[in-house]
């Protein structure tokens, strides 16, 4: 077993449209190599920063995810000879661990990302964040089948 603390620059697009790992960024690697008859199992943990768009008020926020990771890659002579097969594998001395990484890290996001747990997001009729707003904030609601009668009484009153 070998263990491998290290960090590297997370690559471009490595997210979703609502939350992604900015380009450039520092991802934190702290793995365990284990040699086993297959290949190499790659175990351990993935730290990374992140921003997003809270998908209840639609405000920009960052945040710090930590997923876990766990990989076979098989030595070449044990890798499937079916060439639809996406497993992982050992090339030479060295491991692609991008593929892995993207896999991990991405559905490890939230599919609906909140700025906070209690953010309370917008108001369905004026657009207005909730959290700025008083308890006392409501809107006139009309019954849609009474909703022409104002304007025939005005209608009324002119002749």
């Amino acid at each position: 077993m070998k263990r491998v603390v290290t960090q590297l620059l997370a690559p471009a697009e490595l997210g979703t449209p609502m939350i992604h790992v900015p380009s450039g960024v520092p991802i934190e690697l702290d793995l365990r190599l284990e040699a086993v008859m297959e290949g190499v199992l790659v175990s351990g943990t993935v730290s990374t920063p992140l921003e997003g768009e809270c998908s209840r008020c639609l405000d920009s926020f960052e945040d710090e995810t930590t997923v876990e990771i766990r990989e076979l890659f098989y030595y070449q002579d044990r890798a499937f000879d079916d060439p639809d097969d996406d497993s992982l594998q050992v090339v030479g001395d060295h491991l692609d661990l991008e593929p892995a990484l993207r896999d991990a890290l991405v559905l490890g996001l939230p599919l609906s990302p909140c700025c906070r747990p209690d953010c309370a997001g917008l108001c369905a009729d004026c657009g207005a964040r909730l959290d700025e707003l008083g308890p006392d904030h409501t809107h006139a609601q009309v019954d849609p089948r009474w909703a022409a009668l104002p304007s025939l009484i005005e209608n009324k009153e002119k002749d």
